[in-house]
């Protein structure tokens, strides 16, 4: 069944193509636009002018605050009342402000939606959508975010969900910077890395994170689900928030500055699992 309202992607990465394609998938009609291009992509538009024309609820999947502004600027034109643009993106707070004051001013309306779920996540529209902003919007765009989630968690105003994002984002780098250097120690003392997921399993400290994390880390695959440079963009808007609020974050910075360090030497893109690679011997290729 075809649904009336018509669904927009713009950002075609790990995530946004799978958001598309499950949107396509529950009958919306959905036009979709890439900084690079990529015509092959079903109801695909070369700009994003078109992409809002041709849209209602507009998610918008892009790699920072720059990209965001950039893509509202070329939108801004054919934005009026009637249409949302739902940012999917986790970007600074205040640019999270800056662009919802903007787009209101178009007459268009603003979510704060940015989510958590990798890949996989999202190619099993299990996504969950932490949301910013009026409740009775929500309500309207609820059909749109259904399509490629699980949960959608209402948090607040427009901007606490993005907070809320990059919190929890600090916890996700930290837990596995510290699961990294646990593997580093087991390695050095000649003890079985299998044997210490078995033991994590049977540790207070398990989650659903170090579940999925923890295999692929021992076996050197770090195929992204989440980027190592987009875990360490997450992390330096903590940092900067926490800079503001007269906080120190030793934690968070040690990790920050291991991230650094992997991206320098060119492994950005890699899962940001991959700080595994500082503390065991990779296989060979």
């Amino acid at each position: 069944m075809s649904s009336p309202l018509r669904a927009g992607v713009a950002g075609l990465g790990i995530i946004g193509q799978r958001v598309a394609a499950n949107l396509r998938g529950k009958g919306f009609p959905v036009a979709a636009w890439n900084r690079t291009p990529q015509p092959a992509e079903p109801g695909w538009v070369d700009t994003p002018a078109k992409l809002a024309r041709e849209s209602d609820i507009i998610q918008i999947f892009v790699t920072d605050g720059d990209a965001l502004r950039s893509v509202f600027k070329e939108m801004k034109p054919e934005l009026k009342p009637g249409k949302v643009l739902v940012n999917c993106a986790t970007v600074a707070v205040e640019d999270t402000h800056a662009v919802a004051k903007m787009v209101r001013q178009t007459g268009a309306e603003f979510l704060d939606a940015p989510f958590t779920g990798s890949r996989d996540a999202a190619a099993a529209a299990q996504l969950v959508y932490y949301i910013g902003g009026d409740p009775a919007l929500l309500e309207r765009v609820r059909p749109v975010l259904e399509a490629s989630s699980k949960e959608i968690f209402l948090c607040g105003k427009i901007g606490d969900a993005t907070v809320l994002k990059i919190a929890t984002n600090m916890v996700t780098s930290a837990t596995v910077g510290i699961l990294s250097e646990a593997m580093g120690i087991v390695a050095g003392q000649g003890v079985d890395l299998e044997k210490f997921r078995q033991a994590l399993e049977r540790n207070a400290n398990s989650s659903g994170l170090i579940r999925m994390k923890v295999a692929s880390m021992i076996a050197g695959d770090f195929t992204p689900h989440f980027s190592l440079k987009n875990m360490l963009k997450d992390a330096a808007f903590g940092l900067n928030m926490a800079g503001i609020a007269g906080i120190e974050l030793p934690i968070l910075h040690a990790v920050a500055e291991s991230m650094s360090g992997l991206e320098l030497a060119g492994r950005g893109e890699e899962d940001f699992s991959v700080l595994a690679a500082n503390y065991l011997p990779q296989p060979k290729t």
